[in-house]
């Protein structure tokens, strides 16, 4: 099979500097969002921007910044709170593009965040409040300050993974990198590490082999609740999901009074809970 190669420049050259969501893919599939639950989304909303730039929006109970190619929303916490942050979840990290990595970086900083730096000066992964993990990476040739790059699930059966996205959302075999198999659906990638399968390696001199590492957590209730994708016709797409077999969780139920969306729920086999979305390509 054919794996298309797919530069940052590239994916972002076709989402315009706040367009709402990238054209859909010939499923009708496109990134929506990445849903954050916070106590006060006012103030994270006002983080985000900080650092990655974005246009404020929102909707009813919606608090939301507009990014090239992607959303945040924030919503409010209820009752005890979320249970942990993004690190240890099935969605590990959400990685973004930036057309200065030093000035990102300043701004990360300014704003008291951890930066950490994998590539000095090119590449790091910064810990937005509530222990949410984002990896930045520089690409001076991005027609934007910045544009959405990858959703980075981590997952036991990467292979599985792919072909379960490849064939629930319509998305086509990609890599960002050589050797980084991911599916992409636009305008990034989905992006898998495997962890929590497997024995966890030798034991010495003879013990028994230490415990598979444990399996990451589902990411329902912690603060990045779930990860969401833009759907061009919500009601034929989830009657085409249960017609194969597809279980969801809730939905489709119109929104478009109380904040202008049809919403669904279902989440994959692996824990990643995932919003389903149509109408935010209009906000």
């Amino acid at each position: 099979m054919r794996w298309l190669l797919l530069p940052v420049s590239l994916l972002a050259a076709s989402v315009a500097f706040f367009a709402q969501t990238a054209p859909p893919n010939p499923t009708g599939i496109s990134a929506g969002h990445i849903h954050i639950v916070v106590a006060d989304p006012a103030a994270y909303q006002k983080t985000i921007i900080s650092v990655l730039g974005g246009m404020p929006v929102n909707a009813g109970p919606l608090t939301m910044v507009k990014l090239p190619g992607i959303f945040f929303i924030m919503t409010q916490a209820k009752g005890a709170g979320p249970s942990g942050g993004s690190k240890g979840s099935t969605a590990d990290h959400m990685g973004f593009s930036v057309k200065s990595f030093a000035a990102l970086k300043a701004k990360a900083e300014a704003a008291g965040l951890h930066v950490q730096e994998v590539t000095p000066n090119v590449q790091a992964f910064v810990t937005l409040p509530n222990d949410v993990i984002l990896e930045v990476q520089e690409d001076t040739s991005l027609p934007t300050d910045t544009a959405f790059s990858h959703f980075h699930l981590t997952v036991p059966d990467q292979n599985a993974a792919r072909e379960w996205y490849m064939k629930t959302f319509g998305g086509v075999e990609a890599q960002r990198r050589p050797g980084l198999k991911g599916v992409g659906i636009p305008p990034g990638t989905i992006d898998f590490l495997g962890g929590g399968a497997g024995r966890g390696g030798k034991g010495k001199d003879g013990a028994p082999p230490p415990p598979p590492p444990a399996p990451p957590a589902a990411t329902a209730g912690r603060f990045l609740d779930h990860i969401g994708f833009e759907v061009k016709d919500l009601d034929a797409f989830v009657k085409k999901l249960q017609a194969d077999g597809v279980k969801m969780d809730s939905g489709p139920t119109d929104m478009t009074k109380q904040f202008g969306l049809k919403i669904a729920f279902l989440t994959d086999p692996f824990g990643t809970r995932i919003e389903l979305t149509e109408g935010l390509s209009k906000q």
